[in-house]
């Protein structure tokens, strides 16, 4: 029973990094479905699921996109990879045990190298079209990529960049980390240090992304190497700028039902809604949505009411935005308090409701269910702690801050994670696929039913061993 309070952060008595890593590594068989531990050689700051690629009986392939920050001395990268993920009670729990933190996993292959211009922050995928991408650098720019018609490059000292096949333009200042795509329409949303929130529409350059430039276009930005003449990149100026925020824009994004809603969180610990129907100015706004800077918000797809949002102040809050009035007044619906630094990133399951996780600068992703707030903790999981309601899972897997982790659409309980080892091991990431065992999320009742139904294999096969 001791092995309750010995897998977390107990005030009392921290265990070390490399104690909990041991620790959630001897309890890998019990708590997992499928793992994959992926060394990279380069630190990423983001991590995407892409399309499902191919259905096979025991497994699925999907598109993955990573990036690459390297220290210059070879070019920053946006790499697509494929996956091959293990179908559900597949996998031996010996098997999935069984890997080296310092290997590259099989199940992970890189399929293009696009050779970026400035270090990728962040990746999201067009939903309306599944071979767009966007990236965010450490620019004012957001970079719009084709993924298929884009060529394969290596990256070698002095490569030029890549050229995008569409620049948006309209920041006045770098927006490193903002940015979202919109489910309904080729939108694209971003906020960055101007602390303006920028929306633009691809809709009438799509057709053309893979198309040759010309060369006398003016409508066009410089990208590439500068030891050669620089390719054009065509442009499209934004299609409405918001301003509300009065400090940097950290996270943006669409309500999963309109392309003209959507919501932006800062450095000024606001949190803003915001309707492009009505203005330019914001239509409910939180002052103090957290004690601190605010880096992430996620909406729940299935029920607009519900924004979470992460922060600086270790706590991940819920929001309703039925009880936010015209004053800007409202107050979180629920404070989840189960991380021990700055929450980097929230995301909302895409299949239950009220599942979510978060990930955060001490390494560990938590996965929460609203619904079992207020509720007896259940979870199977031992590092869990029963002081923080919701929480009913734990991924420790990572030695470092979780920069990244993205939910799979197609394999819902699928997470890609990343952390980024530079202040652990001097340099490079970890990257890792999961899922965790479905009898720790399904339903009380039928996780007790099935046990029963085995009941008499289970015992039968203990007395066969015995004999």
């Amino acid at each position: 029973m001791n092995s309750k309070k010995e897998g977390v952060s107990a005030a009392s008595n921290p265990l070390s990094v490399e104690d909990r890593y041991s620790q959630w590594k001897s309890h890998i068989p019990v708590l997992y479905d499928w793992l994959a531990n992926h060394n990279l050689v380069w630190p990423t700051q983001s991590c995407r699921w892409g399309s499902l690629l191919e259905e096979q009986t025991y497994k699925t392939r999907h598109r993955l996109y990573i990036s690459e920050q390297t220290d210059g001395t070879v070019p920053n990268t946006l790499v697509i990879a494929t996956v091959e993920l293990v179908k559900p009670r597949v996998a031996a729990a010996e098997h999935i045990a069984q890997f080296n933190e310092e290997a590259r996993s099989p199940f992970v292959k890189k399929h293009k190298t696009i050779l970026h211009p400035g270090e990728v922050n962040r990746i999201r995928e067009l939903p309306t079209d599944t071979n767009i991408v966007a990236t965010h650098t450490d620019s004012p720019n957001v970079m719009i990529w084709s993924v298929e018609s884009q060529p394969n490059r290596t990256a070698v000292l002095g490569s030029p960049a890549s050229t995008p096949d569409l620049v948006l333009t309209g920041h006045k200042d770098n927006a490193e980390f903002a940015l979202a795509m919109c489910s309904t329409e080729p939108f694209v949303l971003s906020g960055g240090r101007d602390k303006y929130v920028v929306l633009w529409s691809i809709q009438d350059h799509i057709a053309t992304l893979a198309a040759e430039v010309d060369p006398d276009d003016k409508q066009s930005t410089n990208v590439g190497g500068s030891s050669e003449k620089a390719a054009k990149s065509p442009t499209v100026g934004p299609r409405g700028i918001y301003r509300g925020h009065k400090d940097t824009v950290e996270d943006v994004q669409f309500c999963p039902s309109s392309a003209q809603e959507f919501c932006s969180v800062g450095d000024d610990s606001c949190l803003i809604l915001w309707d492009a129907r009505v203005g330019y100015t914001p239509a409910f706004k939180v002052e103090k949505a957290h004690d601190g800077d605010l880096h992430c918000v996620d909406w729940n797809t299935h029920d607009i009411n519900f924004i979470l949002t992460g922060s600086a102040d270790n706590t991940v809050r819920m929001f309703d935005r039925r009880k936010l009035n015209s004053r800007g007044v409202g107050s979180p619906v629920y404070k989840f308090e189960g991380h021990d630094a700055p929450v980097l990133c929230v995301q909302w399951c895409p299949n239950k409701s009220s599942v979510f996780g978060s990930g955060a600068e001490d390494g560990i992703i938590n996965i929460w269910d609203y619904d079992k707030v207020g509720k007896i903790p259940g979870s199977t999981d031992p590092t869990v702690l029963a002081t923080s309601p919701g929480l009913f899972f734990r991924h420790a897997g990572h030695r470092d801050k979780v920069v990244d982790f993205h939910w799979n659409a197609s394999d819902p309980w699928a997470i890609v994670s990343v952390s980024d080892d530079c202040a652990s091991t001097g340099g490079g990431g970890t990257l890792q696929i999961w899922r965790m065992l479905d009898l720790i999320y399904r339903p009380e009742d039928e996780v007790l039913a099935e046990l029963d139904k085995y009941k008499s294999y289970i015992l039968g096969s203990d007395s066969d061993i015995s004999n």
